[in-house]
């Protein structure tokens, strides 16, 4: 059969959103030489243990690399690997940078140096999202949350030199047309020994649950989106044949994976089939069903996080945080670790109805149910969120490097800024003192949960309340 080449001509009055993937990569190939792309994980410059040590693959910016490096030259910089930006920026026609309110000084800061050198300059990110305008001051366009619904529209406008200031997605695509991330533009730096063995992986987006301090349903909206079950285990597979071995350590990045039950359970079943390690945030909204925490266990579940975050129920209430019942907790903790698997669990203080009696509850709860690995946080509402909104004239500062949920933030109703962090200091050192950590972990396996529990050890030995402001 003869194959006839396609005349088509991209018109410079034809709308980007209009434009197919056929149509792009046409455009493309007109281009004399392919653009490139300088992608920017920068680092954050809190005093805290953030971005130190063994640092996680940054599974977004992996995906963004492969959608762009189908039609671009890419350079992968991960700053928190001890990579720097080069200075010259000469050999880029893209600058693009990934920004969460933690590191976004040092996004803005690049971006400024970029613009100077006449670079495009592309902003996106938790809090590009949800900042938009100052963002914009600092960048050629922002890209308002997922990349991969308005990648058509961006490419294009890259390809032609017609930049818009916002992208921003009039509908969130499916899932199933989420690309097969290509790890090998964070694994080819030298520095790559300094990632984590734990592998991410996506199988879902979204969280429909709400919590007014979360910034999720502003990125990825309330709709929950997930990919085929085929698509997420043929990944895990992948992955064990590049390794060459079949018990490797996944790492969910989803915000809420077992927010449809049915998709979960039968994820898990065929995830037990393949002999891995895994662990996920999680909600507790169906967690006290005994038959979960077994099929996870099964499935090879090492870890679960949970948002405990308080033991107060008017606090829960006051966060819409639904999905919390105090009366199932110990329940949960109790399926969990008779399934071998081990708790995360996550702590926040510092909420209007906190008082000194909020520590001691929470210390009693860890203790009495074995927390394998406490975190605790200061409350920190994050601009964007409704919470932000709400407690913005109490804010003490918008010192963007001290948004890492270890900074005091506010002066609860109930107690003052000084008996907050006086107790958030004393229960860390007692839950982390050598004592504590030997009732906690007593009989449990010996694997990186007590290396975590060693070095909070030292860590919190060290902590004082000048921390914290």
């Amino acid at each position: 059969m003869q194959t006839i080449q396609s005349d088509t001509v991209v018109s410079p009055l034809q709308p980007a959103s209009d434009i197919s993937e056929e149509v792009l990569h046409q455009l493309a190939a007109q281009q004399k030489s392919r653009k490139k792309w300088l992608l920017v994980q920068p680092i954050s410059n809190t005093s805290m243990m953030v971005d130190s040590g063994s640092v996680s693959m940054p599974l977004n910016l992996i995906m963004v690399a492969t959608l762009v490096g189908k039609l671009f030259d890419v350079t992968f910089i991960d700053e928190r690997l001890g990579n720097s930006v080069p200075e010259d920026l000469s050999g880029f026609d893209v600058v693009a940078i990934t920004s969460r309110t933690l590191n976004a000084t040092k996004a803005y800061r690049i971006g400024d140096a970029a613009l100077r050198q006449g670079k495009t300059v592309i902003l996106g990110g938790v809090h590009p999202t949800m900042l938009h305008d100052e963002a914009a001051a600092h960048c050629t366009s922002v890209v308002y949350g997922e990349i991969e619904s308005i990648w058509t529209e961006l490419a294009t406008d890259v390809l032609t030199g017609k930049m818009k200031p916002i992208y921003r997605a009039k509908e969130l695509k499916p899932m199933g047309s989420m690309i097969h991330p290509d790890f090998s533009y964070a694994l080819t730096s030298p520095s790559a020994k300094k990632y984590s063995s734990l592998i991410p992986i996506l199988a879902t987006k979204g969280c429909p649950v709400g919590c007014n301090f979360c910034t999720t349903p502003t990125i990825y909206g309330k709709n929950y989106r997930y990919r085929e079950l085929d698509l997420v285990l043929d990944e895990m597979r992948y992955h064990q044949k590049r390794l060459n071995k079949e018990k490797i350590n996944f790492s969910f990045m989803d915000d809420n994976i077992s927010f449809r039950p049915q998709y979960f359970m039968t994820l898990l079943e065929e995830m037990a089939k393949l002999g891995v390690h895994w662990n996920a945030n999680i909600s507790m909204n169906f967690l006290d069903k005994p038959e979960v925490a077994e099929l996870a266990g099964r499935s090879g579940c090492d870890l679960l996080s949970i948002g405990f975050e308080s033991l107060n129920p008017e606090t829960l209430k006051s966060v819409h945080k639904g999905s919390n019942r105090l009366g199932n907790y110990e329940t949960v903790v109790s399926n969990l670790h008779k399934n071998g698997i081990a708790i995360q669990g996550y702590f926040m203080f510092g909420f209007d109805n906190d008082t000194e009696e909020s520590f001691q509850l929470t210390y009693d709860f860890i203790m009495k149910n074995r927390i394998e690995f406490p975190v605790f946080s200061l409350v920190t509402p994050f601009p964007g969120t409704p919470y932000f909104d709400e407690m913005k004239p109490r804010i003490r500062h918008f010192d963007w490097d001290k948004y890492d949920t270890y900074h005091y933030m506010f002066e609860p109703s109930k107690m003052s800024g000084e008996k907050l962090l006086s107790n958030f200091v004393k229960l860390q050192k007692e839950v982390y003192k050598g004592r504590s950590i030997m009732q906690r972990m007593k009989g449990k396996p010996l694997n990186w949960v007590w290396f975590v529990n060693y070095m909070m050890h030292r860590f919190t030995k060290k902590l004082s309340t000048e921390y914290y402001y």
